[in-house]
């Protein structure tokens, strides 16, 4: 589990591709000391498994639902890419609950800077328009975002000067394409919504709360 909070920006050194599936090298500043073998890290919103580490790089396996639901396709040698390390129990929620398992890709349609911060907005798939609401939040990247606005498939966002000169954001332009992780809690309050039928006729019991995938 993740905050969103960007703990510091990496570089792709290679990526090596074996059919649908490959891995990522990438140089870091994060603590190799600090860093285990089979550790989770967020690299740009996307939860992967440490595999290798040594000589201010690690090494991450990407399966092929990883490069299905991700941009990572468009990657190249010296690609930016957000990282940050799981939470501990212990920190504070300073962003929000971020699984790390990146829900669909979305486009930069449109950058403009007001008062100083960068406004960018996004098209994505519309069948996932229901699971962001304006004023709610979404994991660009890996970063904790404020919805500004929501439409059938679009949305749009505020940055703010220490959000993009920190972030991967502070490169983006219209026509590149995102990770986006909607909210977390939205995804299993519809899974439960959804058979509140079941829960009419039986009421909430520990069956059902299985069935939903909370137990």
């Amino acid at each position: 589990m993740f905050t969103g909070l960007i703990e510091t920006v990496g570089e792709l050194v290679s990526i090596e591709r074996r059919g649908a599936s490959g891995t990522l090298m990438l140089k870091t500043s994060l603590p190799m000391e600090e860093i285990a073998v089979g550790a989770s890290i967020a690299v740009n919103g996307a939860c992967l498994t440490v595999v290798r580490k040594g000589g201010g790089t690690i090494s991450f396996d990407i399966s092929p639902e990883t490069v299905d639901r991700t941009a990572f396709k468009n990657l190249k040698g010296g690609s930016p890419l957000n990282l940050e390390r799981a939470m501990r129990l212990s920190d504070r929620l300073d962003g929000h609950l971020v699984s790390g398992h990146v829900d669909c890709v979305a486009t930069v349609t449109e950058r403009r800077e007001v008062a100083g911060n960068i406004v960018f907005s996004f098209r994505f798939p519309a069948p996932f328009a229901k699971y962001i609401a304006a004023k709610g939040s979404v994991a660009i990247d890996g970063i904790s975002l404020t919805v500004n606005s929501v439409g059938p498939d679009s949305f749009s966002v505020n940055v703010i000067p220490h959000t993009a000169a920190r972030t991967t954001l502070m490169g983006r332009r219209v026509g590149d394409e995102v990770n986006v992780e909607t909210d977390l809690l939205c995804r299993y309050l519809e899974r439960l919504l959804a058979r509140r039928e079941e829960v009419k006729e039986g009421g909430l019991t520990l069956e059902l709360l299985a069935k939903s995938g909370f137990m």
